[in-house]
């Protein structure tokens, strides 16, 4: 008996083994189906601060151009407040199924120095997805409001009336924020700092003539100064800024060391299929590529970024390591 059951025993453990390599290979082509496979419907862009401001300039034209490439829609959703930390918190909070993205900014690394009950992790409640640009700061001012054309004429005002003049920011813990800090510790001068709930409304009242001056990123300024609405005292970068070459460096205005830029990036909510991750990550870098987005980078004074994955991950640790040295040296506080 035992030997008429034994062919049977050989051929259950042969069918056995076949099923369990079946199911191993099965592994990886469930992955790449769910990757083939998405976007099945809109995705939700996460922009933590109002319309208008640099992060809606590279947000808005980015996500139109991969509407068309990738054929579904890559929806837009402003939540501004707390200098983009609320919007940060419910990006962080959201399902991670794909279908919710946030696209944050240095900001986010300042914010863990400047707010001390976050209720998120920029490092650790995200799956970094890529770098979308990085502009220099240029400190901005109303021509009407303020006399000085250049950064000597600026800095000899600033040292005749110190507190005399203001400067808005897109809120608290912001880059414009710790801009205008960095500038004030090293130039030795003093400018009140008024908080806005974005860069959108800050701009708005800038060229209103409700403040001064701002220290802003190049995306969001570009336009204005362009239009003549603001003037550019310097940019704060080591060389002249793509599409606009006449804008003086900080560096050779009386500020030698003032150097702050502004960069965006993209991150999933942690959780979020790694295949996902990689396939948003590859169709942005396309749309990034094109001609079209080429062109309206160096219009926004960047060029195109090429940061993806865990090298965007270490990257945005480091300036998290960097803006907290700031924070405390400055000894800047919210406002």
């Amino acid at each position: 008996m035992n030997t008429q059951r034994q062919p049977r025993r050989r051929t259950l453990l042969a069918s056995a083994g076949a099923l369990a390599a079946c199911s191993l290979l099965a592994l990886p082509a469930t992955g790449l189906a769910q990757a083939s496979a998405w976007p099945s419907k809109p995705v939700t862009i996460v922009v933590p601060f109002p319309p208008g401001g640099g992060t809606d300039a590279f947000a808005r034209p980015l996500f139109a151009a991969m509407t068309k490439t990738v054929g579904r829609q890559f929806l837009i959703d402003n939540k501004g407040g707390a200098g983009g930390t609320l919007g940060a918190g419910i990006a962080a909070k959201a399902a991670p199924d794909g279908y919710t993205f946030f696209m944050g900014a240095v900001h986010h690394s300042i914010a863990p120095s400047m707010y001390p009950r976050l209720d998120y992790n920029i490092e650790t409640d995200f799956v970094p997805v890529g770098l979308i640009s990085s502009v220099p700061q240029v400190i901005v001012v109303n021509p009407q409001r303020v006399p000085a054309r250049t950064l000597p004429e600026l800095l000899k005002l600033l040292r005749e009336k110190p507190g005399a003049l203001n400067y808005g920011s897109a809120g608290n813990g912001t880059s414009h924020h710790m801009a205008g800090e960095l500038f004030k510790l090293q130039t030795k001068t003093f400018i009140t700092h008024i908080p806005y709930r974005g860069a959108g409304p800050l701009l708005q009242d800038l060229i209103a003539g409700q403040v001064d001056l701002a220290f802003d990123g190049l995306g969001s300024s570009a336009a204005h100064i362009r239009s003549g609405r603001l003037h550019p005292i310097a940019m704060a970068s080591d060389k002249p800024a793509p599409g606009f070459p006449d804008v003086p460096l900080a560096k050779a205005g009386g500020a030698p060391d003032y150097q702050v830029s502004t960069w965006y990036g993209l991150w999933a909510p942690k959780g979020t299929p790694q295949d996902i991750v990689d396939k948003m990550a590859a169709e942005m870098k396309k749309a990034l590529e094109s001609p079209e987005l080429r062109s309206t980078w160096t219009g926004l004074g960047t060029e195109t970024p090429n940061l993806y994955g865990d090298a965007f991950g270490r990257f945005v640790s480091a300036e998290v390591k960097r803006w907290g040295e700031v924070v405390k040296n400055s000894g800047a506080k919210l406002d």
